[in-house]
């Protein structure tokens, strides 16, 4: 595996490998890597030859309150990791090389009002900052498809949408949560939790599992799956910022006819801000 800091090394090796006619698929993340991103490595094996990953805590993705200074950095298992995974180029560049004006003055890419709701409502500008440097990667990277996590689904969403209206030829590959035993999604945020913390924090895959069991009886009663939702993450300790059943190919409202369906929540837990999601069909 190679490592390089440089849009115009990461477009020289890409270049090679499109001439020799290999595929390349590629994985975005911000680094302090945990197993959840390498099985997106392990996902991306299924797609073709050539497998890039990138390492970059975007600093247009964080609130002016949140935690960009003290996001995990581990970039040398991170190194470790991916060549274990069978990665051949680690991009990691600097934030003067992906924003030479600074990430301030930088052109952006937005989706109108998908990027605005659910996580969006509580974190302005957030989704913004995830489709810009996602558009500016894909830009350099060029690959044929791209890995993202189910996870984060609002983020899945609007990628998947950001691609098609750019007219990108770029095949988004979504790769399923990977959990604890215990079915808390892993999440590089998780190590912010303490001893107590940590054994709350499974109640909310608990809580989606309940709403979810409810949707696959055929409930329509969307409103009050929310509502007991958002009271059973409170009675476990759990500050939630929302508990939505929603669309699950948009995010729309959910109709009673609707037979495919997400389940969507984000809850505070000391120091984390914590996402999970379940998909429903019926």
């Amino acid at each position: 595996m190679r490592t390089v800091t440089t849009i115009a090394d990461v477009r020289a090796l890409a270049r090679r490998w499109r001439q020799a006619g290999e595929r390349i698929v590629f994985v975005p993340t911000m680094g302090n890597l945990h197993a959840g991103h390498v099985s997106l490595i392990e996902a991306a094996r299924a797609h073709g030859e050539r497998f890039v990953a990138s390492i970059f805590v975007n600093p247009m993705q964080f609130g002016p309150n949140e935690d960009f200074a003290h996001y995990p950095r581990t970039p040398e298992r991170d190194e470790q990791m991916l060549r274990a995974a069978g990665c051949d180029l680690m991009f990691m560049p600097d934030v003067a090389e992906m924003y030479p004006n600074g990430s301030q003055r930088a052109t952006r890419v937005e989706v109108p009002g998908l990027s605005g709701i659910l996580c969006g409502e509580f974190r302005p500008g957030h989704f913004a900052g995830v489709t810009t440097v996602v558009a500016k990667l894909l830009h350099i990277v060029e690959p044929d498809a791209a890995v993202f996590g189910e996870k984060d689904y609002q983020q899945l969403t609007l990628i998947r949408r950001m691609v098609r209206e750019l007219c990108m030829p770029i095949e988004i590959i979504a790769a399923p949560t990977v959990r604890d035993a215990d079915g808390l999604a892993m999440s590089s945020r998780n190590q912010y939790l303490t001893p107590e913390e940590r054994a709350r924090a499974p109640a909310i895959h608990r809580t989606l599992q309940a709403a979810a069991l409810r949707l696959r009886a055929g409930e329509c009663d969307y409103p009050g799956i929310e509502r007991t939702g958002i009271e059973a993450l409170e009675r476990a300790g759990l500050q939630p910022d929302y508990f939505a059943v929603r669309r699950a190919e948009d995010l729309g409202a959910a109709q009673p006819d609707t037979r495919h369906l997400v389940v969507l929540t984000a809850a505070r837990l000391g120091k984390a801000r914590l996402i999970d999601n379940l998909q429903v069909s019926r």
